[in-house]
């Protein structure tokens, strides 16, 4: 049994690489899947064309996670917030369909530290102050 696994944690023996890419653009993470099922030398070539194909902009879709950032918490970390990719999106604003600039806005938490309403509140007041700067 792996040392982590319990009645309350599943290892998985499926395994991605992320290559993480800073451009013009922002953080990129693609992701490798299945890299458990490569040799070195398959992995390195599929990384060397995943981070090429990263920074000239070709990646395929699925390849990244969209418009969002999920994180995944190491110990002692025990929460992680990610910011996607600020984007107009169409939305209902004064009961007109508007473009608006929109963000993605995720939590990843231990809830053996913190409960979801906690990060609920927490995620809420994010986007007050990104909706209302100005207010304290």
């Amino acid at each position: 049994m792996h040392p982590l696994a319990s009645d309350c944690l599943q290892v998985h023996n499926r395994t991605g690489q992320i290559a993480t890419n800073a451009g013009g653009g922002g953080l990129i993470a693609p992701a490798l899947r299945d890299a458990q099922a490569m040799d070195l030398d398959r992995l390195m070539e599929a990384l060397r064309d995943l981070v090429g194909r990263c920074r000239t902009g070709r990646l395929r879709l699925g390849e990244t996670g969209g418009d969002g950032l999920f994180g995944v918490i190491y110990p002692p970390q025990v929460a992680l917030v990610g910011f996607g990719t600020p984007r107009l999106r169409p939305k209902v604003h004064d009961g007109c369909v508007a473009a608006r600039l929109s963000v993605t806005v995720s939590l990843a938490a231990d809830h053996r530290i913190s409960d979801g309403r906690r990060g609920a509140l927490f995620l809420a007041d994010i986007a007050r102050r990104l909706q209302e700067p100005d207010r304290p």
